[in-house]
């Protein structure tokens, strides 16, 4: 298949939906990881064509989602700063910190931008020598190379003015924290493709051997996603537990090694803190002491603020697969995307809000309807 549309086609959906129910004995409990996935599952209504024969449940795979409370609430505080020039993607503006968001700092007079590439925070930065360029750098292992591209071409060219504020997770940790937990259900996981573009498969086959739990890399449509789905249940009935890639068209084993490289001399892995999880060891990217210069955290003095999650908001046991968005009190009323309680109603990427896009009719477990 070379088109869009062909990983779209109802005609070997149908037969892979059937195959998948024959082959599955009972229902087997998976999650996807990227929230990409969970937009597309969401969207196509696949859990309910698998009804039965699969439980699908949504991963900590929005990097929008994961990002903490103080990040936000650091970012608040640079971007109200005089002379600064915050940029960031565009979802991040309107993740609501502990009392604003960037969108009310915008409103207020403050200079932030959205930009669709690191680089051009570089080329604010050179426009304006007398004024500080700060880059809200979030993500999972997808975005860094690019970010760590921007570190170094900054450290190249000696833009003393750009700094960046790092929130990079990873997503392997997080997994098995997981795994680790008493409370996880998740029998099956299909891998997130574009991290895995980036850094291949490897760092899952060690998870798969010590958690005798199969991983299916997949990729963003219906087709890639049932493929997955049907990779993982024939694993599931066969008792392996192994790594294999339905996304082969973008994925190897071993990733994108120009990549890497680059990531790795910008970047050295740290403990990081998770919205709603909370801190999961080496489970992050932290600028090298080499690029201190451009740590926007210490640039300008923002390392001790800290911030509590609000207690309403379940997205920690949704990023955690032990609540669907349906199951919290406030979706779809308190909480909606014009009025975000939490980060995965405002991302693009976030369960929440695929849930609220395509299955508000959806009712909770239990619930009288």
């Amino acid at each position: 298949m070379k088109y869009v549309d062909e990983y779209r086609d109802p005609a070997p959906a149908r037969r892979l939906i059937e195959e998948i129910r024959r082959t599955a004995t009972r229902p087997w409990v998976l999650m996807e990881i990227c929230g990409g996935q969970t937009h597309t599952l969401v969207k196509y209504g696949i859990e309910e064509l698998l009804d039965g024969a699969v439980e699908l449940v949504h991963g900590p795979g929005c990097p929008v989602c994961v990002t903490p409370l103080e990040i936000v609430d650091k970012a608040i505080a640079i971007a109200a700063i005089p002379q600064t020039i915050f940029v960031s993607y565009g979802d991040m503006l309107r993740v609501p910190g502990s009392h604003s968001d960037l969108f009310r700092v915008k409103a207020g007079g403050g200079d932030v931008r959205i930009a669709y590439s690191p680089m051009d925070a570089l080329r604010l930065a050179r426009e304006n020598p007398r004024r500080r360029v700060v880059f809200f750098a979030v993500g999972f292992e997808t975005t860094a190379p690019a970010n760590a591209m921007a570190a170094w071409q900054a450290k190249r060219e000696g833009l003393r003015n750009f700094s960046m504020l790092v929130s990079h997770v990873l997503v392997p940790p997080a997994i098995r924290l997981l795994l680790d937990s008493n409370l996880s259900r998740v029998e099956g996981f299909i891998a997130p493709g574009h991290v895995c573009t980036v850094m291949g498969y490897e760092e899952y086959e060690e998870l798969a051997a010590r958690y005798l739990v199969p991983f299916v890399v997949g990729g963003f449509e219906p087709l890639d996603l049932l493929e997955a789905i049907r990779m993982l249940v024939r694993q599931l009935e066969e008792g392996r537990a192994q790594v294999e890639n339905a996304y082969a068209r973008s994925v190897t084993r071993g990733g994108n090694l120009a990549a890497r490289q680059r990531m790795m001399e910008v970047f050295e892995v740290a403990d990081r803190n998770w919205r709603g999880i909370g801190p999961i060891a080496q489970s992050g990217f932290r600028l090298r002491a080499e690029y201190a210069e451009f740590d926007a955290e210490k640039v300008f003095g923002v390392e001790a603020i800290s911030a509590p999650e609000p207690p309403e908001c379940i997205s920690a046991l949704v990023l955690q697969g032990l609540k669907k968005p349906v199951d919290c009190p406030v979706f779809g009323t308190r909480c909606t995307p014009a009025t975000p309680m939490g980060a995965p109603m405002v991302s693009s990427e976030g369960a929440c809000a695929a849930y609220y896009q395509y299955r508000r009719h959806i009712a909770p477990a239990g619930a009288q309807v």
